[in-house]
């Protein structure tokens, strides 16, 4: 981590930090917020308006004094030139996006996605809910073995395929959106599906098998609950008449999923190569060598051996990548480390030890619900971090249920806005890939409702058996 290497200068920077400035800068913290909820408004995208923040948050930093300018020594002892505003942002993160989604387009070249989707479809018999179900069971389980992102990418890459297949493309909207609130209800089921449940389980001693058991009942009926209700307001039915599913058989016998298969040889290596790839992010954490260069280098990696198959003409899959969301994510990032060092974080969780004070049971529930608004807004994996370091130091049991109110609300909070995850922010780019709209604030307004029951939920659950 480079930022190890400031650790004392940050300590005597922050000493320096009135909380004057520390209100000036959560002031561009909300000034983005409000930029990207008006983005339809403004005519500008993401990484743009991103970008400006992040300009005007690092020029700033450096007017206020507040960054830790200087280089960086790696493990090796070697001085690395890095510009203070590039250590700020989650590589892993741009990695695996990248090299996921590279992968991911090379791969459908194969025919594979197209084939386990018509596969999907055909065990669905062409009915739409049931379909649904299958697509939302799957997110739950790819993000509960990969991370939400490369879960989202290929999930998403399915929808499609089977949806198009159907002739259902109007019920793709909901498909998504589903899928991308199920991959954060997903990334609670184990200790290792989200950084923010390695964190605050590591720091609260809660092991692989008493996280999944906990955690396995809520992401159950969350899953359920959050399916249903999506199958209702998106009207994704079910084939009720004897036509509708004698229409669906006659649709089922046009398809065949090996249509799309050009080299029989490409099919297999693709499928092979798919299967590695899960398996290899999946263990990422425990796999020699691969543990130490994280699943950004698995993703890419893997990118760079599907390339191989055009290898003469990999730069028409460079063209494909979003750049939009990858500038985006980085310049957020950028406002994010800012707002670090400016105490904003700070300011935000000595708020939440305020709560915490006011006792077992209401504490646990504001805990939980302000964890998962702050969740929305910023990222959940230094709130965790900060939240965990305030219970440790309050001699917080093993046992006590505000460990799980930070679980809980670190990963729903990514629900409540499209920027709240990258999973979500994933599947809104996939909207505007297809020509979906859907803007900040038309996400919000369709994803909080769903978001606010998984958090009362997720807060009764933990008052009531935890």
């Amino acid at each position: 981590m480079p930022m190890m290497f400031f650790a004392s200068t940050t300590q005597t920077i922050h000493h320096q930090i009135s909380l004057t400035t520390t209100l000036f800068f959560t002031a561009i913290l909300v000034g983005l917020i409000l930029c990207l909820a008006l983005e339809e408004k403004i005519h500008a995208k993401k990484s743009l308006i991103a970008g400006v923040f992040a300009v005007i948050s690092v020029l700033s930093a450096a007017a206020f004094g507040i960054l830790p300018i200087g280089h960086v020594t790696n493990v090796f002892g070697e001085t690395l030139h890095l510009p203070v505003f590039l250590q700020g942002v989650d590589w892993s993160v741009i990695g695996i996006i990248l090299g996921s989604s590279i992968f991911v387009d090379v791969t459908s070249q194969s025919g594979l996605f197209t084939w386990i989707s018509l596969k999907l479809t055909k065990v669905s018999q062409g009915d739409p809910r049931k379909l649904l179900w299958l697509y939302g069971l799957m997110t739950v389980l790819f993000s509960a073995v990969l991370n939400n992102v490369t879960a989202m990418i290929i999930v998403g890459s399915l929808t499609v395929v089977s949806l198009e297949r159907l002739n259902r493309r109007e019920l793709l909207l909901g498909f998504l959106l589903i899928e991308g609130l199920l991959t954060n209800v997903g990334g609670l089921l184990t200790l290792i599906s989200s950084v923010p449940n390695i964190i605050v389980g590591t720091a609260a001693n809660i092991s692989f098998v008493t996280f999944f058991i906990v955690a396995a009942p809520y992401v159950l009926v969350a899953t359920v609950m959050t399916i249903f209700i999506g199958s209702k307001q998106f009207k994704i039915l079910p084939l009720e008449t004897v036509q509708e599913r004698r229409e669906a058989q006659e649709l089922m016998k046009q398809f065949d999923e090996n249509d799309g298969i050009d080299s029989p040889g490409f099919f297999k290596f693709s499928a092979i190569m798919t299967v590695a790839f899960i398996v290899v992010i999946a263990t990422t954490s425990i796999l020699p060598w691969v543990k130490d260069l994280g699943m950004s280098f698995v993703a890419l990696a893997f990118a760079v051996v599907m390339l191989m198959r055009y290898k003469s003409e990999v730069d028409r899959f460079y063209k494909a990548v979003d750049w939009d969301l990858l500038g985006f994510f980085a310049a957020l990032f950028v406002v994010i480390n800012v707002m670090e060092h400016a105490r904003v974080l700070h300011l935000i969780g000595l708020g939440l030890q305020a709560i915490i004070a006011l006792g077992q049971t209401t504490g646990s529930a504001l805990m939980l619900v302000s964890a998962a608004g702050f969740s929305s807004v910023t990222d959940n994996i230094p709130l965790a971090a900060m939240l965990s370091k305030i219970l440790v130091s309050l001699g917080t049991p093993q046992d006590s249920s505000l460990w799980w109110t930070v679980i809980f609300g670190a990963n729903l909070g990514g629900n409540i806005t499209p920027i709240g995850s990258a999973s979500t922010l994933v599947a809104v780019t996939i909207m505007h890939k297809h020509k979906l709209k859907m803007s900040f604030v038309g996400f919000v307004k369709v994803a909080a409702p769903y978001a606010l029951l998984q958090i009362v939920v997720a807060t009764a659950y933990v008052l009531a058996f935890l």
